[in-house]
């Protein structure tokens, strides 16, 4: 059974790291980093299955590709608090010559990250290209991508969706975070996805929901429902419904906060919102 106090309160605190992060270097996105902290406390912690250390290759374990990079700030609090690197190097986001790059990157050897993104549209391509090596190799394990709502009005989403199901790739999971927002307004206003749900199924996808997206028993009952669905013939698909800038009121419901860091002001109202737990770095 996992500890839900330790999971929650790691929760909280990643929720600081990020709020800190995008504050030091005044940039960075924190509104999808904070609606999606529960996903990745939950998938990292208890959902994936990793091997100690890391390595490129990723025999033997689970694989996570991010394909919305711009919410770096979440990922790289969740893999230090995960033991990937140092929490302390998290003082060196989007700063010159850092490992920690505004969109991860792959040629500063930061342990966790396997693939450049950020550039959206491409991360279930690259996701289905490990599920077909992990096929050929014989591996179990699984791999997981996440994108970004907005992200799916790029059209090379779609030939890789397509191709997903007509070569039955049943080793993966894309989880999409169906927030509603993008950077310039809500999608719905900038280019409206219609009925997602309906889409992925007909394109011959598995498709399940996460109504409470910020809720970390109902990310952690739904991923393990979609993992019970992998094997099967289908490629599996997670809409998981958040909020963006959840757990910080004045940034929630509104795209305002996408790439916005907060000032001094703004920066202690939302960590008293959020009080310490662990330690931060």
């Amino acid at each position: 059974m996992p500890d839900m106090n330790y999971l929650n309160d790691l929760i909280i605190q990643v929720r600081r790291d990020i709020l800190r992060q995008v504050h030091k270097v005044n940039s960075g996105h924190p509104g999808g980093s904070l609606g999606c902290t529960e996903f990745f406390v939950a998938l990292f912690q208890e959902i994936m299955d990793r091997k100690e250390g890391f390595d490129m290759d990723g025999i033997g374990e689970d694989i996570f590709f991010l394909s919305n990079g711009h919410i770096s700030p979440v990922f790289y609090s969740v893999l230090s608090r995960s033991g990937y690197f140092p929490v302390e190097e998290l003082n060196t986001f989007r700063l010159i010559n850092s490992r920690l790059q505004g969109h991860p990157a792959t040629h500063e050897g930061l342990p966790g990250i396997r693939v450049a993104s950020g550039s959206l549209g491409q991360g279930i391509s690259v996701a289905l290209g490990a599920a077909c090596t992990k096929k050929l190799n014989n591996d179990q394990h699984l791999i997981y991508t996440l994108c970004g709502d907005g992200e799916l009005q790029e059209g090379q989403n779609w030939e890789a969706i397509m191709f997903a199901a007509g070569n039955k790739i049943d080793n993966i999971i894309v989880t999409v975070d169906y927030n509603g927002q993008q950077i310039d307004g809500s999608t719905e206003s900038v280019l409206p996805l219609g009925n997602l749900f309906g889409k992925f199924e007909a394109f011959g996808w598995d498709v399940m929901e996460i109504k409470e997206g910020n809720n970390l028993q109902a990310i952690l009952d739904g991923m393990k429902e979609a993992k019970s669905r992998t094997g099967k013939g289908k490629p599996v698909c997670v809409l998981m419904h958040t909020v963006m800038g959840h757990g910080v009121d004045f940034m929630m419901h509104t795209h305002a906060w996408h790439g916005k860091a907060p000032n001094d002001e703004q920066l202690a109202i939302g960590l008293a919102q959020n009080p310490e737990t662990i330690g931060d770095y």
